[in-house]
């Protein structure tokens, strides 16, 4: 018989504990312990090392996280993470979101979109001193040393132009890390299932579990004929990585250590108390609202006319994610009470603060007191920032911007406009033809316009440019002008904008141009406002880290940096979670569960050569029969050991662990103990999403697209057996 899951459950949390983390590669041999007990056998050197076997392997996009998977350039990721790629690809004519795509051979790979690039970290370097050497006293003037420090290093690194380099915080500015990664700018489209794979269970799955979403895809990397990374060109040849992940067939069971590793984007978990709250009473609902009506917009407007819902898929996409995300997160805070959570945390710090009588008393209260004024210009300035949401306006704001800097030397000019940038600031306006409609942009202004004006904090600037205090004035009539009499919604115009001079623009009569330059003295005064702001908390910020950090290791406790973008490393278990509605979830989900859902009207609209596979049980040889480790292990915690458990009988689709994941880590690789290939992350529990600022280890589940449903699709489903050659299969 099966045990009382509530004594499964604790027997679990008191296993998971010592999962939360997304380590910085440096620090893997300092947990080497936690990694073996785990059950993870590969050393904590070789994962500490960025040069080779599995890390090299181990991409960023920008936005999500990808690997090599063969010798010639072939990539994996989520769907959602190529989403751009497919749309930018889609036409009426052929729609790839709808019917999937396949190359079958290597000269039918289209290109991802000018955007589009793999960043492949090599080197990760400690500048802390670098950055801080001889940094001003007045907060402007420390701002700006920080940043031309950051320069200075980051010009050195990219002395070989197929480099791009950042300098990254950590610990809020108590370190400084140099990152330097080799840049492919030719990415190819190589496979996508339907978005009706893909996206299975849509945004009402987001976030939930049981999943059955089939969330990967594959690109390709492509490089000059020498070798060396270059924009897109049809005599380009597949770039040969340095390694390439080996793909286990057989996968996971329940109870395996895994880990995961990726590019995790942003979490708070060492932010204040007041800064959580400012989060939930304010920001979050805000933002949430905003996003509801956009996406309420987009949604009708794309309902009348296929070429706009083409065209906003991928906006549409990324905010019903932040969406469910935002809603999540403030559903979890009633729940959890994570405010009193991390109060009590921050008590016990004063108290212990106390007990250290060197250290600074008035660490908080000095904090409380920038934070404070963070949020109230934050306020201040919310609804300005947004009445500028216009993607011709944004544009029209760059190009003048880049105009200005121009007439400085490369050095001293605002970092996204020196000539490193330029490249991109193209793609950028390139990609707008895209995603964008001159009557979805239009409708969308008009919202942020509407909200801009029902606040107090106007702007006169703005004001006199849109005619509001005329009451005569209908504000949508003067969109519509403006509109008309643009001609920014024209690329080769847009582009040439690149070249001009400050009095190109500062003389134009296009409205758009003429509202940038309006707004920016405006933006201009903003900004520095914000900098000096900065510059008094990269004092204030790396002092109450470094008391913070002293009194974790006081305890015992992980002491990891808040994710910001940057290569990290999770690991965990192959674990399933009581839910907030007490239900046991258990680790993995079956074929079947696409059938049991399938209503044949999106978001559960699973494609017929599926369905029909699964009817006939075309399973080939990646059916599982049980998906549970030898019953005198894992499984008694779940079952009786008397007890023989159910087989599996199925394909696995999708598969919980443990590990700390966040936004950023969507198509990272999950690895097994052996540093193999066994899943894609691409999602979180709904109870988990508050993990950005607290960690439970209890319920804290990441979702994975299991590797042998991945196989399965390109066998039995799509018949990719040219990509499915390409791939390093291995078997227990």
């Amino acid at each position: 018989m099966r045990i009382a899951l509530v004594a499964a459950l604790v027997m679990t949390s008191g296993i998971a504990t010592a999962d939360e983390g997304q380590w910085q590669p440096y620090q893997m041999p300092s947990i080497a312990d936690k990694l073996s007990e785990r059950g993870i056998d590969i050393p904590a050197e070789k994962l500490a090392d960025l040069t080779s076997y599995p890390m090299n392997a181990v991409v960023g996009l920008g936005y999500c996280t990808a690997s090599f998977v063969s010798p010639q350039g072939l990539v994996v990721t989520n769907h959602h993470c190529a989403f751009k790629a497919i749309q930018y690809n889609t036409k009426k004519e052929h729609n790839y979101l709808e019917q999937g795509f396949l190359a079958t051979s290597m000269g039918k790979e289209p290109s991802a979109g000018p955007n589009e690039r793999l960043y492949i970290t090599e080197a990760v370097t400690d500048v802390t001193a670098q950055i801080n050497q001889g940094l001003s006293q007045d907060p402007l003037s420390r701002y700006e040393d920080i940043q031309n420090h950051s320069k200075e290093l980051i010009k050195s690194c990219e002395a070989d132009a197929n480099y791009r380099c950042n300098v990254r915080s950590f610990h809020n500015g108590l370190e400084y890390y140099l990152i330097k990664q080799l840049m492919i700018r030719d990415v190819r489209l190589v496979y996508a299932p339907p978005e009706s794979v893909g996206a299975y269970g849509g945004d009402i799955d987001n976030y939930e579990y049981p999943r059955h979403s089939g969330d990967f895809a594959f690109l390709r990397a492509y490089v000059g004929k020498d070798g060396q990374p270059a924009v897109y060109s049809d005599d380009n040849i597949p770039y040969k990585p340095k390694s390439y992940l080996k793909i286990n067939a057989d996968g996971v069971k329940a109870g395996d250590g895994v880990f995961v590793a990726g590019y995790p984007g942003s979490t708070s978990r060492y932010n204040l108390t007041s800064e959580l709250k400012f989060a939930s009473d304010w920001l979050y609902p805000t933002q949430a609202k905003r996003y509801q009506l956009q996406i309420d917009t987009i949604e009708a407007m794309g309902q009348k006319d296929a070429d706009i819902a083409i065209k906003y898929a991928g906006n549409m996409a990324s905010m019903a994610n932040r969406m469910k995300k935002l809603n999540g997160l403030l559903a979890g805070f009633k729940a959890t009470d994570i405010v009193g959570i991390k109060q009590s945390r921050e008590d016990n710090f004063l108290a212990w603060l106390k007990q250290n009588p060197k250290l600074n008393q008035n660490l908080i209260a000095e904090l409380e007191v920038l934070l404070a004024e963070q949020q109230q210009a934050f306020q201040g300035n919310y609804y300005f920032t947004n009445a500028q949401s216009s993607t011709l306006l944004t544009a029209a704001n760059s190009l003048y911007r880049l105009a200005k800097e121009k007439q400085k030397p490369d050095a001293e000019r605002e970092q996204g406009y020196q000539d490193r940038d330029l490249a991109m600031l193209s793609s950028r306006l390139k990609r707008i033809d895209s995603s964008f409609d001159v009557k979805v942009d239009k409708a969308l202004w008009l919202q942020d316009l509407n909200a801009y004006l029902g606040q107090s904090n106007r702007v006169a600037a703005l004001d006199k440019m849109l005619s509001v205090n005329s009451k005569d004035v209908d504000l949508a009539a003067k969109l519509d002008g403006l509109y008309s009499l643009t001609t920014l919604t024209d690329q080769v115009q847009r582009l040439a904008w690149m070249n001009a001079d400050v009095n190109a623009f500062e003389t134009s009569a296009d409205p758009f141009i003429r509202l940038a330059v309006a707004l920016y003295d405006t933006n201009m005064a903003q900004e520095k406002t914000e900098k000096i702001l900065d510059g008094k908390l990269s004092t204030a910020r790396p002092d109450y880290m470094a008391a913070v950090i002293d009194y974790y290791k006081a305890n015992n406790w992980p002491v990891y940096p808040d994710a910001n973008g940057t290569l990290r490393i999770s690991y965990g278990m192959v674990d399933g979670y009581q839910s907030r509605d007490a239900l046991y979830k258990q680790p993995f989900t079956r074929l079947d569960g696409i059938v049991a859902k399938h209503t044949g009207v999106e978001p559960y609209n699973a494609p017929k050569k599926l369905l029909d596979a699964i009817s006939e049980q075309r399973f080939g040889n990646h059916l599982v029969k049980s998906v549970y480790q030898d019953p005198r292990g894992w499984i008694c915690r779940l079952f009786s050991c008397l007890d023989k458990p159910e087989e599996f009988n199925s394909v696995p689709v999708n598969f919980l662990s443990s590990v700390d994941t966040t936004g950023g880590n969507s198509g990272s690789p999950v690895f097994n103990g052996k540093g193999e290939l066994v899943g894609l992350n691409f999602d979180s529990t709904y109870e988990a999403i508050t993990k950005d600022w607290f960690f439970n280890p209890t319920i804290t589940r990441a979702v994975h697209v299991d590797i042998r449903y991945i196989l399965w699709m390109m066998d039995e489903v799509d018949h990719a057996d040219n990509l499915i050659k390409e791939l390093d299969l291995v078997r227990n």
